[in-house]
């Protein structure tokens, strides 16, 4: 995708389902993720828009719906938005906004937003370190999780922080170009979709 061209929403679900299959499953850069994704309690939702005011509107949407459905239904949401807050700086400063409205929600301690972006760099990194891949998405994306399954999966998990670490061996071997080959896949898969 060139950077003015915005996908259609469909295009968007596609890829960024291919990525959750073959980066996120796939390498198991999370090991909680193929339950729910089996199961198809991912909800894959997304914000058109340029604006990050509709961006924020359709958060709160989001949040109200995954705090009032069941988990069953609904264990985990990705609100993807590929017109808006393409440049990671931009995206990183919208962050703080999304916990303030957690807060005034009162849904702090009971869901998280997680980010993922295609430009994703974590302090103190260089862009080119293949660690900041663990939260490389094909979109700007908002992951909305509920608290109390992400206590159920560390509490099931033997050594939750060696997850970050075996990510970073795991991509570190794959290296650039294998990183670089898996976004084509993921790009081809969803036009097969």
């Amino acid at each position: 995708m060139s950077s003015t061209t915005t996908p259609s929403a469909a295009r968007a679900i596609a890829e960024t389902r291919a990525w959750v299959e073959r980066a996120v499953i796939g390498l198991n850069l999370c090991p909680f993720a193929k339950a729910v994704q089996v199961k198809g309690q991912v909800r894959y939702v997304v914000c058109a828009s340029a604006e990050p005011a509709d961006l924020l509107a359709m958060l709160i949407d989001e949040l109200h719906h995954l705090a009032n459905c069941p988990a069953q239904e609904t264990d985990t949401t990705l609100l993807i938005h590929p017109a808006v807050l393409g440049d990671f700086l931009d995206f990183n400063d919208f962050l703080a906004v999304v916990d303030d409205s957690l807060d005034d929600l009162g849904y702090s301690g009971i869901l998280q937003v997680a980010s993922f972006h295609p430009q994703f760099q974590f302090a103190d990194t260089h862009a080119a370190d293949m660690g900041n891949a663990t939260n490389r998405s094909p979109y700007p994306t908002l992951h909305l999780l509920r608290e109390a399954s992400i206590d159920r999966a560390v509490a099931a998990f033997p050594d939750p922080e060696a997850i970050f670490e075996a990510n970073i061996e795991t991509l570190e071997a794959l290296g650039a170009d294998g990183w670089a080959a898996l976004q084509a896949q993921c790009r081809e898969d969803a036009k097969d979709s």
